[in-house]
């Protein structure tokens, strides 16, 4: 159960750095930022709920990572064109 708001929260915080990521300049540092930001707060939410690191947990942690990234883009690029 834990690690099912574990993964919720993931994606959660990654929604806005994903609308943020997309408004700037590829590779740059704010890029850069909005990507790796939200790791060591995820490492503290793991570390919090005592998940801790193994194997089987990765797939989905990145899973949920990369759709909260996706989909705040996704967001911000439907929100730029209408």
């Amino acid at each position: 159960m834990m690690f099912i708001l574990l993964l919720a929260i993931t994606f959660l915080i990654n929604l806005p750095f994903g609308y943020y990521r997309v408004t700037q300049k590829r590779f740059s540092i704010k890029w850069f930022l909005a990507i790796h930001i939200p790791v060591p707060i995820i490492l503290i939410f793991r570390y919090y709920f005592n998940i801790g690191h193994e194997w089987c947990t990765f797939p989905l942690m990145i899973t949920a990572f990369f759709s909260g990234q996706y989909l705040g883009s996704w967001f911000r690029t439907r929100l730029l064109q209408s």
